[in-house]
């Protein structure tokens, strides 16, 4: 007897094949019949009339860091709610192991790395993680049963190199035996599951201590080493950020990067190609590293966003802006002094200077401030605000558009939500995107779900982009839109019997409305431990997501189940290869 029976569902089963009219049946977690509709000849102990819906695989999504959250949100939200039934962590360096059992201080210099460099609330880490394993094995045991989505982890470079060089890995290089010692506590990881490495030498990534972090210490020798033992590991990979994914890569990024996946023989990834018809020249340069590693025997994949991800800023807390070149000193001020530097035209002047240069890459794209919409307010003199434009305030009160900010922004002691309208939502920049989607060494993702938490929500994707394939821009059709969120990852990745919906695959499965399917508004709410907030987003039209044949989400309304897996290498994913 089958488990349940989808009934008249249009399947798009993440080949890119024709969609079709289908009756699918589930049983033990897995897909037992996909036949014509009335043909599958055995009972069920439940059905579903799916007639007009659209059957999917479920939504893997490349790039997260729900490494803690999935401690106290095991559903893994907002991203189950669109969809997303496998997530990838471990992500850009960063994981919570392993952690050095006689340095027990490791978890606090831990915490609040993530807090800075991934937007984590530190309150939410300490109070919402037990904290209680030391290699990376046991953390992946401590997640083993209670989550809601399939869950697959890289092993942290940051990680390593803490544990084996304690303080000395920021600044320091390791000793011969030193990187024995890391490679020998790699290989343990990966044995135990782990998915390959990440690592990240970007300018913009510090610690808690506004250091750079580990991994930016590390020479290319190290990087190389680490690389060559990701291949004696079945079904392993390599994710990668160098300061150059942010706009142009360095001829010596691209040689790194190259040789770090033709060493590894395994496909690296990176994010995130930002694509802006203003700057043509930047998508073939980013490009030139796939066809570099083409030729040496290695894969580099770039990950770019389908949508364009709302994101707040702010004054007066840690964000983007903060990583313009020359501005983090100031923003770094208490509030009184900042807002009294802020108001020096001079400081300004130089601020606008800094972000308009070329050393600001891709954040020349947050100084222009006539372009912000104003948020949340918080002072009287700031009332009816919320909405407007800064350059109709500007205008109104003969100020220029930065000087005006900071006027609305001090009212407020610098509370005022920002949120800057995006310059690269023009038609030519949206054709740029569907002609770089068609290379065979770009994929969907970037997310960052489960990371700056309070500042960007970009979990919503996957509905949102096939919202826009179905009735808005229609830049590709329903079928390629499907396998660009399910069996692309998941190929990639080499996911063992996950991504399409296919007689004896996985049971991970998304039922939408295609005349409905969107993500709705980013709102900030406060669900995280502590009270702290976050931004959310609900999914519109999706009608049910199921996991290992367990429904998880109806109606946009979490069930409570938990069916999901740790994914672990070599078990649940098999090598991708980039050698013949």
């Amino acid at each position: 007897m089958l488990d349940h029976l989808i009934q008249g569902a249009t399947v798009a089963d993440g080949t890119g094949a024709p969609s079709r009219t289908a009756d699918v049946g589930l049983r033990d977690g897995r897909i037992v019949a996909v036949a014509e509709p009335g043909a599958v000849g055995e009972p069920a102990r439940s059905t579903e009339d799916a007639t007009g819906l659209v059957l999917a695989p479920g939504f893997v999504d490349p790039h997260t860091h729900y490494d803690a959250q999935l401690f106290w949100d095991p559903y893994a939200t907002p991203s189950m709610n669109h969809g997303v039934t496998t997530v990838v962590g471990g992500n850009c360096g960063f994981t919570l192991a392993p952690l050095h059992p006689d340095r027990p201080g490791d978890a606090d210099y831990t915490r609040r790395m993530m807090s800075r460099v991934e937007g984590m609330s530190l309150v939410a880490l300490e109070e919402g993680a037990p904290w209680n394993w030391h290699g990376f094995g046991e953390y992946l045991d401590a997640l083993e049963g209670r989550i809601a989505v399939n869950a697959g982890f890289m092993v942290g470079h940051c990680a390593l190199r803490r544990h084996v060089m304690g303080a000395d890995a920021i600044g320091g290089q390791p000793t011969a035996a030193q990187l024995e010692a890391m490679l020998r506590l790699f290989h343990e990881a990966m044995d135990a599951g782990a998915w390959g490495l990440s690592t990240t030498q970007s300018a913009t990534h510090a610690d808690g201590d506004g250091r750079p972090v580990a991994s930016r210490h590390a020479r290319p020798e190290e990087l190389i080493a680490l690389s060559r033992a990701v291949a004696d590991h079945e079904g392993t990979q390599i994710e990668a950020i160098v300061a150059g994914c942010l706009d142009r890569f360095a001829d010596e990024e691209i040689d790194l990067l190259v040789e770090m996946s033709a060493a590894a023989g395994r496909p690296l990834n990176w994010n995130v190609l930002t694509v802006d018809a203003a700057v043509p020249e930047r998508v073939p340069r980013q490009l030139q590293a796939s066809e570099r590693a083409r030729k040496a025997g290695g894969r580099i994949v770039a990950l770019t966003m389908p949508i364009l991800t709302p994101m707040n800023m702010s004054l007066g807390t840690f964000c983007a802006l903060n990583l313009i070149p020359g501005w983090g000193d100031v923003l770094a001020l208490p509030v009184p002094e900042r807002i009294a530097r802020l108001r020096e035209p001079a400081v300004r002047e130089e601020m606008l200077r800094r972000a308009q240069s070329p050393e600001a890459g891709v954040f020349r794209r947050l100084a222009d401030f006539a372009r912000y919409v104003i948020g949340d307010t918080y002072s009287e003199a700031n009332t009816g605000l919320t909405g407007r434009v800064v350059r109709d305030i500007a205008a109104e009160r003969g100020q220029d558009p930065f000087a005006a900010l900071v006027e609305i922004c001090a009212a407020d002691e610098l509370r005022t939500v920002l949120w800057p309208m995006p310059t690269d939502n023009d038609p030519a920049s949206w054709e740029l995107r569907r002609q770089t989607w068609e290379h065979e060494d770009v994929l969907l993702g970037g997310s960052d779900a489960g990371a700056h938490l309070d500042r960007m929500c970009g979990a919503p994707y996957t509905t949102r982009f096939l919202g826009d394939c179905l009735r808005g821009r229609k830049l590709v059709g329903l079928e390629r839109a499907v396998r660009m969120l399910t069996d692309d990852p998941a190929r990639l990745f080499g996911l063992r019997d996950r991504g399409r919906i296919a007689e004896g695959h996985h049971a991970d499965l998304v039922l939408f409305d295609p005349e409905r399917i969107d993500a709705g508004q980013a709102t900030l709410v406060h669900d995280l431990p502590g009270d702290s907030p976050r931004l959310d987003s609900r999914a519109v039209g999706l009608v049910s997501v199921r996991v290992g044949g367990v429904e998880t989400v109806r109606d946009d309304t979490i069930t409570g189940a938990v069916p999901g897996t740790v994914l672990r290498s070599g078990r649940d994913t098999a090598t991708v290869s980039t050698r013949d």
